[in-house]
């Protein structure tokens, strides 16, 4: 099998692109519909009107179209290579001695561009847009703070932080973040408290941490003993980093995976759960296998089933494989979490499942 491209392995590819990207935009088109319909209950609310929620739509874009890809990528290569089947285009390269795997590699190929400008895009343009989206709609509700936080929870070394809430702010080109009614509860190794402080505000600026309005208690090792301290500000010395504490309330799904590899080495240094960024974290790693073993596990359905079947036939065998993947990889990261098992092994069961079904119906066919 010769590795470089020919004019029919460039005819395949802008059939399958096709109808991938058609399917791609209806889908997204559809995504986003729905995005805007769920925000006509915050029009009104501040300055939220209907062009901010057009230009928060807009922002979220990116991320939407990187979670819809595989999806699309299944579907629409079906599709196409449905209507080359209908069409007797696939029996006619078969009878020019072209293999079923070479057709699939084909097929395949083109797929692999689009799935390399996911990945790139799922780590550069979707986090971002989803975070200036998140920017945007809070500061046009709540008077210009571009984060809330309520009921935050946080841990670093010995020291538990809980803030009724807080905000983050630019002020003069910077980020600040403000939290409000701090309490930090220091703890030793067997569990007891040893001081207890609590700051009217705790700030993060450029210059770090400063609390003020600061009452400390620290108990003494007799019980009963405990002394008290007030101060008006003081400075902080914590490796809390206000990016952790932001990932802490951000949906991690709309993080990059250098925000989530942070995330997970904050909440494993402080014995903390990271399952749920872990969980994400190898999802990222695994989606350029998971699009390819999709697609080259529906490439067989092309050369037989799909030649006699309609555009609705095509639609549905795509829609049934899209969905069956999603909730065996749904399922496997589900146990994995529950049973405490590595990520990486929940992840690379479904694609290596349906590569090992892509070969076994392209033995089956060739015999």
């Amino acid at each position: 099998m010769m590795l470089r491209p020919r004019l029919y392995d460039l005819y395949i590819g802008r059939v399958v692109l096709a109808t991938v990207l058609l399917t791609w935009a209806v889908l997204l088109g559809f995504d986003v519909v729905m995005l805007l319909s769920g925000q006509l209950d915050d029009l009104g609310k501040g300055s939220y009107d209907i062009p901010t929620a057009l230009a928060f739509a807009s922002l979220t874009v990116p991320r939407r179209a990187y979670s819809i890809f595989p999806y699309a990528a299944v579907i629409g290569s079906l599709m196409g290579l449905g209507q080359l089947a209908a069409t007797s285009e696939l029996t006619a390269l078969r009878a020019l001695g072209l293999s079923r795997r070479r057709l699939g590699a084909s097929a395949a190929a083109a797929l692999a561009i689009l799935t390399l400008l996911m990945v790139v895009n799922g780590e550069t343009l979707a986090p971002w847009g989803q975070s200036r989206a998140d920017q945007l709609k809070a500061s046009a509700k709540s008077n210009n703070a571009i984060a809330r936080y309520q009921g935050l929870w946080a841990r670093e070394g010995d020291t538990f932080l809980n803030a009724i809430d807080g905000e983050e702010r630019i002020v003069a080109g910077r980020r600040t973040l403000t939290l409000r009614d701090v309490r930090l509860y220091r703890v030793d190794a067997d569990g007891s408290v040893q001081s207890l402080t609590r700051a009217a505000v705790a700030e993060h600026g450029a210059d770090g941490w400063r609390l003020r309005d600061v009452r400390r208690v620290a108990f003494g090792f007799s019980p009963g003993s405990a002394t008290e301290q007030r101060v008006a500000e003081e400075g902080w010395d914590t490796r809390l980093d206000p990016d952790v504490l932001a990932a802490g309330v951000t949906n991690a799904r709309n993080l990059s995976a250098a925000e989530l590899r942070a995330s997970i080495d904050y909440r494993t240094r402080n014995n903390l759960d990271a399952r749920e960024f872990e969980d994400i974290y190898w999802s990222r790693w695994f989606y350029p296998l998971n699009v390819l073993a999709l697609c080259l596990a529906a490439v067989p359905f092309a050369f037989g089933s799909l030649r006699s079947g309609g555009m609705g036939k095509r639609l549905f065998l795509g829609i049934v494989f899209a969905l069956g993947f999603m909730l065996l990889q749904m399922q496997f990261s589900r146990l994995a979490g529950a049973f405490h098992f590595d990520y990486r092994i929940a992840y690379a069961l479904p694609p290596v499942l349906m590569l090992t079904i892509s070969w076994w119906l392209f033995r089956r066919k060739s015999g």
